[in-house]
């Protein structure tokens, strides 16, 4: 049914077929983008939009035709307008400057829903947590507020990991200065493979050479699915990222803090952290406390972090080293020279610890098969 009414749509003009096109699918408001080779930024504003109940069933426009998006409820990286009040997200045109509170890089689409919608994205899903984990329905289920500070920390968070690299991509803006890099001599040493989240969205653009429908409103059919598809794409990704921040990163901050309260225990300057619980993500949380206790420059830093490797009674334990920063391979002490590289009964014998497992070749990172050994081992590199 649907490809008969595009057929009979394609001796129609560009804005109507345009407007049958979207009456089509949908009942919720008209988002409207641009169409034609798109990017990253749009195909998450439009997955984001749609999360939120108010576009759950919105329906979607690609044109560049300003009848068209005039008629739209809200457009998102075409008709050179940022107007939150008439909800317009470009940033294209001449003289937009704006930025996420405390960054420096310019917004994309992307960056600008997040800024506006991203408070009430992330608030739906703590909400949707709490209501699982108390077993509620939702009509009692408590609802988490957009200003509190646990939906304020997560927006700041998700927009320095996430969005913010979609906005430097779509805005032509590198990680590093490329003059300065140039100066200090400074080459890759390899390619990163393209898996940037803008190549995997560009992925889904047709090829130069791909033969397109010879109707109009097919062809715009077509390139309409393959954005869609990179939308679900990026989104599933975003999805994934804004679950774990919510599920699993927020909750560590407790296990992390109560464990930086104790990191005298077992060391009078306080340079060991016992976790409880395996797997807790923990190198976020203890640098903004290290930050905090000491005004920004800590005195004694921690430098080994030692955890379970699995939750259940009798798992070995871990003992790694906390880096020079959070994407840093460099360790702030790595552990001993002599140890690195060996494994289990021989690795007991250089040490002098019974238990060990292993220490990696690079030193960053070992095993021991108890928490008396683990223990032993932290307190002799401590002193290594």
């Amino acid at each position: 049914m649907f490809r008969r009414l595009l057929a009979a749509m394609a001796a129609e003009s560009s804005p109507k077929r345009l407007k049958m096109a979207t009456a089509a699918t949908g009942t919720g408001p008209l988002i409207g983008t641009h169409s034609g080779h798109f990017h990253a930024d749009e195909a998450l504003a439009v997955h984001m939009l749609r999360l939120l109940p108010a576009y759950a069933d919105a329906r979607l426009v690609r044109t560049r035709d300003p009848k068209v998006l005039e008629a739209c409820h809200t457009v998102v990286d075409v008709g050179g307008e940022y107007d939150p009040a008439r909800h317009r997200y470009d940033h294209h045109q001449r003289g937009f400057v704006t930025t996420f509170p405390g960054r420096d890089t310019k917004l994309s689409s992307a960056g600008l829903v997040f800024l506006h919608f991203g408070r009430a994205i992330i608030a739906q899903r703590l909400s949707a947590q709490q209501q699982q984990q108390q077993k509620q329905d939702a009509a009692s289920a408590s609802v988490v507020a957009e200003d509190s500070p646990e939906v304020e920390l997560l927006h700041r968070k998700l927009y320095q990991d996430f969005i913010e690299a979609l906005d430097a991509h779509d805005n032509g803006v590198s990680v590093y200065d490329p003059a300065a890099v140039a100066a200090a001599g400074l080459e890759k040493r390899f390619s990163e493979g393209g898996f940037t989240l803008g190549a995997v969205v560009g992925r889904f653009n047709p090829n130069w050479n791909d033969a397109r429908p010879a109707d109009p409103a097919a062809a715009q059919q077509a390139e309409d699915e393959r954005f869609l598809e990179a939308s679900a794409r990026i989104g599933d990704e975003f999805d994934r990222d804004l679950d774990y921040c919510a599920a699993a990163w927020l909750p560590a901050r407790d296990v992390v803090q109560r464990a930086f309260e104790r990191r005298r225990d077992l060391d009078p300057e306080g340079r060991l952290l016992v976790l409880e619980g395996a797997g807790v993500p923990w190198k976020d949380h203890l640098y903004t406390l290290e930050a905090a206790a000491a005004g920004g420059a800590p005195s004694q830093p921690v430098l080994y972090v030692l955890y379970q490797e699995k939750p259940e009674p009798g798992a070995k334990w871990r003992i790694q080293c906390v880096p020079e920063s959070k994407d840093s391979f460099v360790s702030r002490k790595p552990l001993p020279e002599a140890w690195r590289g060996f494994r289990d009964e021989e690795l007991d014998g250089i040490t002098g610890v019974p238990g060990c497992v292993f220490v990696h070749a690079a030193g960053f990172i070992g095993g021991n098969k108890t928490w008396e050994g683990v223990k032993e081992m932290a307190l002799k590199a401590l002193d290594a």
